[in-house]
């Protein structure tokens, strides 16, 4: 995989002058997953603040005031990007003097999943029941860069590597303990991600059912085939005709199993396979919001999700 270059984050950070001995950024971060990496990078060295409680809805957040001082207090701000935490956006623009905001989805060596691209199917829904759609406004189309790139484990490899020399070019005399941290979650990434190709083999080629389209990452990194999701947004409710045309996927695709999602009404799942045969897995939790919110978070997703669907998918 393609690795940040250390120019580029020199460069982000060539602006302002650096103190000669630095003290210990202080980081603020946007969700748990992200937190969790910052922390593997930091070891002993501090802890970020995460602005969004562990089973908090990312796309629709207020700061409190406490957060909002966090923020401006703030060394270093490593978050996803508006597309994730459109609420993030502003104050984003607006930090102190001498402070950085990294975009993690912006870095050159993440990986992008544009949703427009895995859509061409939605629009033929969308066509059959254009009046269903006008009556309740519920549906709609994903489009731009899916955020939920964390799920691409080796994204998740290279936001190390880029939050390492962010933190080392404010902090200087702990670069190579940021360094050093880095590498070495970046190794158990490499070990994890071996193990979870091996226990989804199996999975290629069968079809799924799942709340949200949030999982473009997982399956095109591990070489499953697409999720048939049954909202096209992380917080629209489906329409009655939206439900028939997942119907009609489950059975012409030949899906096998079905994932409600943590966080979710998992009544939806079950109306959009209603008579169907596929199997009920366990609820998946791309972001983490039952897993503890310390350093093992990141991997806990990844082998929480694996697990899930090689569960159901492995069987028969």
């Amino acid at each position: 995989m393609t690795r940040p270059s250390l120019s580029f984050v020199s460069l982000a950070f060539g602006a302002f002058a650096l103190p000669v001995h630095a003290e210990v950024p202080r980081v603020v971060t946007d969700v748990p997953v992200v937190g969790a990496l910052v922390q593997q990078v930091m070891g002993d060295l501090g802890r970020p603040d995460i602005l969004l409680e562990a089973g908090g809805d990312p796309h629709s957040y207020s700061l409190r005031p406490s957060q909002a001082r966090s923020l401006q207090n703030a060394d270093l701000l490593i978050w996803v990007g508006p597309e994730l935490t459109p609420w993030l956006a502003r104050p984003a623009e607006n930090l102190a003097a001498g402070s950085h905001s990294m975009t993690l989805l912006d870095l050159p060596a993440t990986r992008r999943h544009e949703y427009a691209d895995a859509h061409e199917h939605e629009h033929e829904h969308e066509h059959e029941h254009e009046h269903e759609h006008d009556d309740h406004g519920h549906d709609h189309v994903h489009s731009g860069t899916d955020p939920h790139a964390w799920l691409d484990p080796a994204n998740g490899q290279a936001w190390l590597e880029a939050i390492a020399e962010a933190l080392a070019a404010r902090d200087p005399d702990h670069a190579a303990v940021y360094t050093d941290n880095a590498a070495k979650a970046a190794a158990e990434i490499s070990a994890l991600d071996a193990e979870l190709g091996a226990l989804l083999a199996p999975a290629k080629g069968k079809r799924f059912v799942v709340f949200h389209d949030a999982y473009g990452y997982f399956t095109a990194h591990y070489g499953l085939e697409p999720a048939i999701a049954v909202s096209l947004g992380d917080a629209s409710t489906p329409s009655a005709g939206r439900l028939e045309a997942i119907r009609n996927e489950i059975s012409s695709q030949g899906a096998v199993c079905a994932f409600p999602e943590a966080n979710h009404d998992p009544r939806l799942i079950a109306a959009a396979t209603e008579g169907t045969e596929v199997r009920q897995g366990e609820a998946l939790d791309p972001e983490g919001s039952g897993a503890p919110a310390d350093p093992n978070l990141y991997p806990a997703v990844l082998r929480g999700l694996g697990k899930a669907l090689a569960d159901c998918l492995n069987q028969g």
